[in-house]
Protein backbone atom coordinates (compact mmCIF):
# COMPACT_ATOMS: atom_id res chain seq x y z
CA UNK A 1 0.00 0.00 0.00
CA UNK A 2 1.63 3.33 -1.02
CA UNK A 3 -1.24 6.04 -0.75
CA UNK A 4 -0.93 8.58 1.75
CA UNK A 5 -3.21 8.10 4.90
CA UNK A 6 -6.54 8.38 5.10
CA UNK A 7 -7.63 9.51 8.65
CA UNK A 8 -11.20 9.80 9.17
CA UNK A 9 -13.76 10.33 12.01
CA UNK A 10 -13.99 6.23 12.41
CA UNK A 11 -10.37 5.95 12.34
CA UNK A 12 -10.90 8.20 15.74
CA UNK A 13 -13.58 5.68 16.60
CA UNK A 14 -11.25 3.14 16.10
CA UNK A 15 -8.33 3.59 17.61
CA UNK A 16 -10.19 5.28 20.93
CA UNK A 17 -12.16 1.34 21.35
CA UNK A 18 -8.17 -0.38 20.88
CA UNK A 19 -6.74 1.64 23.04
CA UNK A 20 -9.43 0.63 25.80
CA UNK A 21 -9.63 -3.10 24.91
CA UNK A 22 -5.82 -3.22 24.73
CA UNK A 23 -5.39 -1.31 27.93
CA UNK A 24 -7.41 -3.96 29.66
CA UNK A 25 -5.71 -6.81 27.99
CA UNK A 26 -3.04 -6.52 30.77
CA UNK A 27 -5.07 -7.11 33.78
CA UNK A 28 -6.78 -9.91 32.16
CA UNK A 29 -3.59 -11.57 31.42
CA UNK A 30 -2.53 -10.88 34.52
CA UNK A 31 -5.59 -12.57 35.93
CA UNK A 32 -5.28 -15.72 33.54
CA UNK A 33 -1.45 -16.34 34.67
CA UNK A 34 -2.28 -17.65 37.95
CA UNK A 35 -4.11 -20.39 35.82
CA UNK A 36 -2.04 -21.26 33.41
CA UNK A 37 1.67 -21.10 32.56
CA UNK A 38 2.58 -18.08 30.54
CA UNK A 39 3.17 -19.70 27.19
CA UNK A 40 0.15 -21.68 27.61
CA UNK A 41 -1.99 -18.47 28.16
CA UNK A 42 -0.37 -16.87 24.57
CA UNK A 43 -1.03 -20.22 23.10
CA UNK A 44 -4.50 -20.44 24.53
CA UNK A 45 -5.76 -17.08 22.89
CA UNK A 46 -4.00 -17.03 19.71
CA UNK A 47 -5.19 -20.39 18.87
CA UNK A 48 -9.12 -19.62 20.56
CA UNK A 49 -8.59 -16.38 18.51
CA UNK A 50 -7.40 -18.06 14.74
CA UNK A 51 -10.04 -20.16 14.82
CA UNK A 52 -12.94 -17.11 15.17
CA UNK A 53 -11.12 -15.64 13.03
CA UNK A 54 -10.50 -18.55 10.31
CA UNK A 55 -14.23 -19.13 10.15
CA UNK A 56 -15.34 -15.53 9.56
CA UNK A 57 -12.84 -15.04 6.85
CA UNK A 58 -14.30 -18.51 5.11
CA UNK A 59 -17.70 -17.51 5.37
CA UNK A 60 -16.46 -14.24 3.64
CA UNK A 61 -15.01 -15.88 0.75
CA UNK A 62 -10.92 -16.45 2.01
CA UNK A 63 -9.59 -14.53 -0.29
CA UNK A 64 -6.13 -13.30 0.87
CA UNK A 65 -4.14 -11.31 -1.83
CA UNK A 66 -6.51 -9.11 -3.73
CA UNK A 67 -4.54 -8.08 -6.85
CA UNK A 68 -1.87 -10.26 -8.57
CA UNK A 69 0.85 -8.84 -6.06
CA UNK A 70 1.74 -11.24 -3.11
CA UNK A 71 4.14 -11.01 -0.49
CA UNK A 72 4.05 -14.41 1.79
CA UNK A 73 7.50 -13.21 2.94
CA UNK A 74 6.75 -10.20 4.56
CA UNK A 75 3.10 -11.83 5.55
CA UNK A 76 5.52 -14.19 8.00
CA UNK A 77 7.47 -11.60 9.30
CA UNK A 78 4.17 -9.27 10.20
CA UNK A 79 2.81 -12.74 11.91
CA UNK A 80 5.86 -13.20 14.06
CA UNK A 81 6.19 -9.86 14.83
CA UNK A 82 2.57 -8.72 15.89
CA UNK A 83 1.50 -11.95 17.34
CA UNK A 84 3.39 -14.99 18.09
CA UNK A 85 6.62 -13.19 19.33
CA UNK A 86 5.28 -9.92 21.35
CA UNK A 87 2.24 -12.48 22.92
CA UNK A 88 5.35 -14.75 24.13
CA UNK A 89 7.37 -11.76 25.61
CA UNK A 90 4.14 -9.94 27.07
CA UNK A 91 3.21 -13.63 28.75
CA UNK A 92 6.40 -14.18 30.04
CA UNK A 93 7.18 -10.59 30.97
CA UNK A 94 4.23 -10.43 33.73
CA UNK A 95 5.32 -12.75 35.50
CA UNK A 96 7.31 -10.51 36.65
CA UNK A 97 6.22 -6.83 36.05
CA UNK A 98 2.90 -5.15 36.95
CA UNK A 99 -0.40 -4.92 34.32
CA UNK A 100 0.39 -1.27 34.45
CA UNK A 101 3.81 -1.50 33.57
CA UNK A 102 3.23 -3.65 30.79
CA UNK A 103 0.75 -1.08 29.41
CA UNK A 104 3.00 1.61 29.85
CA UNK A 105 5.70 0.10 28.40
CA UNK A 106 3.59 -0.38 24.66
CA UNK A 107 4.01 3.73 24.81
CA UNK A 108 7.69 2.80 22.99
CA UNK A 109 5.65 1.59 19.81
CA UNK A 110 4.82 5.03 18.99
CA UNK A 111 8.36 6.78 19.62
CA UNK A 112 9.69 3.42 17.61
CA UNK A 113 7.50 3.85 14.75
CA UNK A 114 7.83 7.38 13.76
CA UNK A 115 11.34 7.85 12.56
CA UNK A 116 10.64 4.19 10.67
CA UNK A 117 7.71 5.69 8.63
CA UNK A 118 9.45 8.47 7.90
CA UNK A 119 11.87 6.63 5.78
CA UNK A 120 9.38 3.64 4.63
CA UNK A 121 5.99 5.23 4.35
CA UNK A 122 4.63 7.93 1.87
CA UNK A 123 3.04 10.73 3.53
CA UNK A 124 4.23 10.01 6.96
CA UNK A 125 6.91 13.09 7.21
CA UNK A 126 8.57 13.39 10.41
CA UNK A 127 7.68 17.14 10.97
CA UNK A 128 9.23 19.74 13.26
CA UNK A 129 5.58 19.88 15.19
CA UNK A 130 5.18 16.00 15.04
CA UNK A 131 8.42 15.55 16.36
CA UNK A 132 7.72 17.81 19.55
CA UNK A 133 5.07 15.91 19.59
CA UNK A 134 5.99 12.74 20.32
CA UNK A 135 9.10 14.21 22.10
CA UNK A 136 6.36 15.76 24.91
CA UNK A 137 4.40 11.74 24.86
CA UNK A 138 7.93 10.63 25.80
CA UNK A 139 8.89 12.55 28.30
CA UNK A 140 5.19 11.89 29.63
CA UNK A 141 6.36 8.06 29.34
CA UNK A 142 9.73 8.69 31.31
CA UNK A 143 7.73 10.49 33.98
CA UNK A 144 5.09 7.26 33.85
CA UNK A 145 7.46 4.83 34.66
CA UNK A 146 9.93 6.82 36.23
CA UNK A 147 11.08 6.33 40.10
CA UNK A 148 8.39 5.24 42.42
CA UNK A 149 5.91 4.82 39.51
CA UNK A 150 5.39 1.63 40.56
CA UNK A 151 6.29 -0.67 43.44
CA UNK A 152 9.25 -2.65 42.45
CA UNK A 153 8.24 -6.54 43.20
CA UNK A 154 12.17 -6.91 44.53
CA UNK A 155 12.51 -10.10 42.02
CA UNK A 156 15.58 -10.45 40.26
CA UNK A 157 14.04 -10.85 37.30
CA UNK A 158 11.98 -7.75 37.16
CA UNK A 159 14.24 -6.27 34.63
CA UNK A 160 14.47 -9.28 32.51
CA UNK A 161 10.59 -8.78 32.25
CA UNK A 162 10.77 -5.24 31.50
CA UNK A 163 13.32 -5.87 28.89
CA UNK A 164 10.99 -8.25 27.29
CA UNK A 165 8.16 -5.33 27.22
CA UNK A 166 10.13 -3.44 25.09
CA UNK A 167 11.24 -6.21 23.21
CA UNK A 168 7.64 -7.31 22.66
CA UNK A 169 6.96 -2.83 21.67
CA UNK A 170 9.65 -3.08 19.02
CA UNK A 171 8.33 -6.18 17.22
CA UNK A 172 4.81 -4.42 17.17
CA UNK A 173 6.40 -1.05 15.44
CA UNK A 174 8.61 -2.91 13.18
CA UNK A 175 5.15 -4.94 12.50
CA UNK A 176 3.09 -2.09 11.95
CA UNK A 177 6.29 -1.12 8.73
CA UNK A 178 5.60 -4.26 7.20
CA UNK A 179 2.36 -4.92 7.15
CA UNK A 180 1.20 -1.10 5.91
CA UNK A 181 3.84 -2.11 3.15
CA UNK A 182 2.07 -5.18 1.91
CA UNK A 183 0.13 -5.09 -1.23
CA UNK A 184 -3.50 -5.22 -1.61
CA UNK A 185 -4.73 -7.41 1.22
CA UNK A 186 -8.32 -8.45 2.36
CA UNK A 187 -8.13 -6.94 6.52
CA UNK A 188 -9.74 -10.11 7.28
CA UNK A 189 -7.56 -12.94 5.83
CA UNK A 190 -4.73 -10.48 6.91
CA UNK A 191 -5.77 -11.41 10.59
CA UNK A 192 -6.95 -15.22 10.19
CA UNK A 193 -2.79 -15.95 7.93
CA UNK A 194 -1.01 -13.81 11.08
CA UNK A 195 -3.07 -16.07 13.85
CA UNK A 196 -2.50 -19.02 12.26
CA UNK A 197 0.79 -18.94 11.06
CA UNK A 198 1.65 -17.53 15.33
CA UNK A 199 -0.75 -20.38 16.38
CA UNK A 200 2.28 -22.99 14.51
CA UNK A 201 5.09 -21.25 16.66
CA UNK A 202 3.66 -20.87 19.73
CA UNK A 203 1.85 -24.51 20.39
CA UNK A 204 5.03 -25.90 20.09
CA UNK A 205 6.58 -23.55 21.74
CA UNK A 206 4.37 -24.17 25.10
CA UNK A 207 4.81 -28.04 24.48
CA UNK A 208 8.43 -27.91 24.58
CA UNK A 209 8.15 -25.52 27.52
CA UNK A 210 5.38 -26.37 29.47
CA UNK A 211 4.51 -29.82 28.05
CA UNK A 212 0.58 -30.75 28.01
CA UNK A 213 -1.30 -27.87 30.79
CA UNK A 214 -4.14 -28.83 32.45
CA UNK A 215 -7.32 -27.83 32.10
CA UNK A 216 -7.42 -24.59 33.82
CA UNK A 217 -10.50 -23.86 36.52
CA UNK A 218 -13.63 -22.32 34.59
CA UNK A 219 -11.94 -18.84 35.83
CA UNK A 220 -9.02 -19.24 34.50
CA UNK A 221 -10.63 -20.49 31.07
CA UNK A 222 -12.66 -17.63 31.23
CA UNK A 223 -9.78 -15.30 30.64
CA UNK A 224 -8.27 -17.50 28.00
CA UNK A 225 -11.40 -17.26 26.17
CA UNK A 226 -12.10 -13.42 26.43
CA UNK A 227 -8.16 -12.37 25.54
CA UNK A 228 -8.90 -14.66 22.70
CA UNK A 229 -12.16 -13.33 21.44
CA UNK A 230 -11.71 -9.49 22.38
CA UNK A 231 -8.23 -8.48 22.59
CA UNK A 232 -6.84 -11.04 20.05
CA UNK A 233 -9.59 -11.94 17.50
CA UNK A 234 -11.49 -8.44 17.62
CA UNK A 235 -8.70 -5.84 18.18
CA UNK A 236 -6.18 -7.73 15.86
CA UNK A 237 -8.57 -7.49 12.91
CA UNK A 238 -9.71 -3.60 13.88
CA UNK A 239 -5.83 -2.82 14.24
CA UNK A 240 -5.37 -4.17 10.35
CA UNK A 241 -7.98 -2.04 8.77
CA UNK A 242 -6.46 0.73 10.64
CA UNK A 243 -3.04 0.58 10.18
CA UNK A 244 -4.20 -0.22 6.33
CA UNK A 245 -6.32 2.79 5.79
CA UNK A 246 -4.51 5.39 8.46
CA UNK A 247 -1.20 4.70 8.81
CA UNK A 248 0.97 3.13 11.56
CA UNK A 249 2.06 6.21 12.80
CA UNK A 250 -1.66 7.08 13.62
CA UNK A 251 -2.05 3.70 15.08
CA UNK A 252 0.38 4.32 17.40
CA UNK A 253 -1.83 6.86 18.47
CA UNK A 254 -2.99 3.56 20.74
CA UNK A 255 -0.11 3.51 22.34
CA UNK A 256 -0.37 6.79 24.26
CA UNK A 257 -3.82 5.55 25.55
CA UNK A 258 -3.04 2.05 26.22
CA UNK A 259 -0.39 2.85 29.51
CA UNK A 260 -3.62 5.45 30.97
CA UNK A 261 -6.25 2.71 30.45
CA UNK A 262 -3.44 0.04 31.80
CA UNK A 263 -2.67 2.03 34.86
CA UNK A 264 -6.23 3.05 35.79
CA UNK A 265 -8.06 -0.48 35.22
CA UNK A 266 -4.73 -2.12 37.02
CA UNK A 267 -5.34 0.15 40.13
CA UNK A 268 -8.68 -0.50 40.29
CA UNK A 269 -8.95 -4.24 39.94
CA UNK A 270 -5.36 -5.32 40.83
CA UNK A 271 -4.62 -2.97 43.58
CA UNK A 272 -2.10 -1.99 41.54
CA UNK A 273 -0.22 1.12 42.75
CA UNK A 274 -1.21 4.50 41.50
CA UNK A 275 1.60 7.88 41.78
CA UNK A 276 1.28 11.21 41.58
CA UNK A 277 2.88 11.40 38.72
CA UNK A 278 0.76 9.23 37.02
CA UNK A 279 -1.35 12.97 36.58
CA UNK A 280 1.82 14.67 35.60
CA UNK A 281 2.32 11.92 32.78
CA UNK A 282 -1.39 11.95 31.58
CA UNK A 283 -1.29 15.67 30.71
CA UNK A 284 2.36 15.22 29.10
CA UNK A 285 1.19 12.68 26.82
CA UNK A 286 -1.97 13.98 26.02
CA UNK A 287 -0.68 17.61 25.32
CA UNK A 288 1.85 15.44 22.98
CA UNK A 289 -0.81 13.23 21.26
CA UNK A 290 -2.68 16.35 20.35
CA UNK A 291 0.43 18.07 19.13
CA UNK A 292 1.53 15.37 17.05
CA UNK A 293 -2.04 14.73 15.10
CA UNK A 294 -2.95 18.51 14.82
CA UNK A 295 -3.67 18.37 11.30
CA UNK A 296 -5.54 15.18 11.73
CA UNK A 297 -7.97 17.02 14.53
CA UNK A 298 -8.62 19.95 12.30
CA UNK A 299 -9.81 17.48 9.46
CA UNK A 300 -11.68 15.73 11.96
CA UNK A 301 -13.35 18.11 13.37
CA UNK A 302 -14.21 19.72 9.82
CA UNK A 303 -15.42 16.51 8.47
CA UNK A 304 -17.60 16.91 11.50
Amino acid sequence: MKQSPDITPQSWLMVAALGVIWGGTFMVQKLALGYLPPLWVAAGRISFAAVLTVTLWQALGGRLFTSEDTDWRGLGLVSLLSVAIPFMLLSFAQQFVTSGFAGVSMAAVALITLPLAHVFIPGERMTLRRSIGFVIGFIGVLVLIGPGAFQSSGNALETVGRFACLGAACCYSVSSIVMRRLPPIDAVGLSAITLVFGMGLVVPMALINHGLPEIPAPRGLFYVVLLGLVPTAGANLLRNVVIRSAGPVFMSLTNYMVPLWSVLLGAVFLAEPVQPSLLWATMLILAGVGLSQYGALKRLFGAV
